[in-house]
């Protein structure tokens, strides 16, 4: 009996999956030199001291992860792609909100695809632009606090306009730019994989790096390498489980006429997923945390002593360290997974779409009631995705109660939680994606010669 993998071999056989692996290598690795590419008026001397000293504490460290090194680099792609991301989202959340948008959306759905994304990239231009002021203000301030040179100099005021804009367009650019990489994937490499890869580099580059530093600790490298096994594999078996997760609604679907008999009525089934919301609620909940850090930075400069009192005490709250930060994350990711789930489920439209068919859940009212009772029961499924989502959130921070001799519990997963669950969910659909591909070509177990 043949392996379900056995069409796996021919994987370099094909000529045109060959060339698709080769152009997704070609781009990922274009992203990972252009990674290395400093903004503009990056004071260097400073950027190390700023590094070295740990200012930023693990707000740092969890944008480094997920940026793969380009943050603590303050490369052109410091970024990444999330822009684009967080612009997304904001369109499918408003979509059910605006009648308008909604009544688009399900007049002519492919049509309305078309206005999203192109929209979507719109939109990405200013979010990267906001992102883009943060994340130089943020720097800047960490750097101020800590007595030491700022990074890049930054500012509308005299002298500093034309360098500001130099250094907002740079990174604007970078951005686009690691978006355009990503849509290249997607049609000539790795179909629907392209943003997804380029997170995925961007996480798991860091990888050896850390690895690196958890085994220069003498005296405790071999028990944080057990363990750090026994985590990843614990951890990465729960994500699977629950990202598989599905319970399957029983449907009856109508019989068809073949000349002048009705066949019977065929029952099947209709899957929902526990965590519909994926990676989402993860990357949507530190993008929020994020702000009130940036909003923040602003004003810890301030004359007015409370004012600047005010602005420290909640950078210090929201600079990943505390126990506060970590409960917000995780009841806000709690959240986001429920209404993100509802947005999803209210698009997708089972009750019209079964009736439309002329399925019926038996013991359910076509229509409305369908749709009513559908989302109940996802409501009620989703419970135990997104408390674990939150668990998973937190993960890093749970890690240091229990293992005190690793100065940093995300250590312990070589990347942070939220990436991990990342990197699983990207190393599952692109192996889905490649299955598909080899089937579609004829490398299938059942029509292999054997």
């Amino acid at each position: 009996m043949k392996s379900k993998l056995s069409g796996w071999r021919y994987l370099w056989t094909s000529i045109d999956i060959r060339r698709k692996l080769l152009y997704t290598l070609g781009f990922l690795a274009l992203y990972r030199v252009t990674a290395n590419v400093p903004v503009p008026g990056v004071d260097s001397v400073a950027l190390e001291a700023f590094r070295s000293s740990g200012a930023g504490g693990s707000m740092f460290g969890f944008l480094d992860l997920l940026s793969g090194g380009t943050v603590s680099q303050f490369s052109l792609l410091s970024m990444g792609v999330y822009p684009y991301i967080t612009a997304q989202i904001i369109l499918q959340l408003l979509t059910p909100i605006i009648p308008a948008l909604q009544k688009r959306m399900e007049d002519d759905p492919r049509e309305g695809q078309k206005w999203m994304e192109k929209w979507t990239y719109i939109l990405a231009v200013p979010m990267a632009m906001v992102s883009a002021i943060g994340q130089v203000n943020i720097f800047n301030s960490f750097a101020t606090q800590n007595g030491l040179e700022q990074v890049i100099p930054f500012g509308f005021t005299a002298g500093l306009v034309l360098p500001s804009l130099t250094v907002l367009f740079s990174m604007t650019a970078g951005t686009m730019f690691a978006i355009w990489l990503g849509e290249l994937i997607s049609e000539y490499g790795m179909r629907k994989q392209g943003l997804s890869l380029i997170i995925f580099s961007g996480i798991v580059v860091s990888m050896p790096s850390n690895l690196a530093r958890m085994m220069s600790d003498d005296q405790n490298r071999w028990i944080l390498l057990a363990i750090t096994i026994v985590v990843l594999i614990l951890t990465i078996y729960a994500v699977v489980v629950v990202q598989e997760g599905q319970r399957n609604v029983p449907v009856m679907y109508p019989g068809r006429r073949m000349g002048n008999r009705m066949s019977m009525p065929v029952k099947g089934s209709l899957p929902l997923k526990v965590n519909m919301a994926g990676m989402i609620p993860l990357i949507f909940a530190s993008a929020i945390l994020q702000f009130p850090a940036i909003v923040s930075s602003y004003f810890v400069s301030s004359e007015v002593n409370w004012v600047a009192s005010f602005a420290q005490s909640i950078q210090s709250t929201f600079d990943g360290t505390g126990g506060t930060y970590w409960f917000i994350y995780f009841i806000m990711v709690v959240v986001f997974t429920f209404f993100y789930t509802d947005v999803l489920f209210a698009q997708q439209n089972y009750g019209e779409n079964l009736k439309r068919m002329g399925a019926q859940i038996p013991g359910v009212s076509r229509g409305a009631p369908t749709q009513r009772y559908l989302t109940k029961v996802q409501r009620r499924i989703t419970l135990p995705g997104a408390l674990f989502l939150g668990l998973v959130a937190v993960l890093p921070y749970i890690m240091k109660f229990f293992m005190p001799m690793s100065s940093q519990g995300s250590g312990l997963l070589l990347v942070s939680s939220a990436g991990l669950l990342i990197v699983v969910g990207v190393v599952r659909d692109v192996f889905q994606s490649i299955d598909a591909e080899l089937k579609l070509h004829g490398y299938q177990d059942s029509i292999l010669v054997k």
